[in-house]
């Protein structure tokens, strides 16, 4: 969330709970910069007492270099939960559709987040799945809403395992463990190379109807 994204939202904030507003999430951009300028504008509004909350891949370091900053908590988890020095997957859940009532068959309403700042987000459910090249070699991964092109129904990438909160699939981990070996044997050769650049394969979004 860019800076002008950040001061909307506050303003929000505000209009509709009041200057007795809890406290704000700061969770992207330069913490520091922003936490300061969001510190300004919550007093300026007459939100004196609201809290500022920090998140963001947080560990030791990266709150010790916010000592300066109008803070008052922190948000630790990813870094709380992982070893160190080892990788994590950041990732966010997004809400993308809603039915249209509490039938399980009800059509699904895109919902899609807006933004001021130039951020990109299309609403609906999404599919996702990996296009071949001619040599059975993959070449792209391809993102979208509605229908699956034929091309591509059997490359999907997602996996139903749990619906209406009850577990639909199961698999014992040497399934994965093949899955796995197959998917990074399909890969273009220069997916070996240990080097920074460009992804070794381009994502795409494929424009459809959206909706379940």
């Amino acid at each position: 969330m860019d800076t002008y994204d950040v001061a909307e939202a506050v303003r929000t904030a505000v209009e509709v709970a009041g200057p007795g507003l809890g406290a704000v999430r700061i969770d992207s951009g330069d913490l520091l910069l922003v936490a300061h300028r969001v510190r300004q504008q919550l007093d300026e509004l007459g939100a004196t007492d609201t809290k500022i909350v920090v998140t963001s891949d947080l560990d030791e370091y990266a709150i010790a270099s916010l000592a300066a900053a109008p803070v008052d908590a922190y948000g630790v988890g990813t870094q709380l939960v992982t070893g160190s020095g080892h990788p994590t997957s950041s990732m966010v859940y997004k809400l993308v559709a809603r039915a249209e009532s509490a039938d399980p068959k009800a059509p699904l309403v895109p919902v899609a987040k807006k933004s001021t700042g130039g951020k990109t987000s299309v609403g609906g459910r999404k599919w996702a799945a990996r296009r071949l090249d001619t040599h059975g070699v993959a070449e792209a991964e391809v993102i979208g809403t509605g229908p699956v092109p034929a091309g591509l129904a059997d490359r999907q990438l997602l996996v139903e395992l749990v619906k209406g909160g009850e577990v639909v699939a199961r698999e014992p981990l040497d399934a994965a463990r093949d899955r796995h070996a197959a998917a990074r044997a399909g890969l273009p050769m220069s997916a070996t190379q240990l080097s920074r650049g460009e992804p070794v394969l381009p994502t795409e979004y494929a424009h459809g109807t959206s909706g379940s």
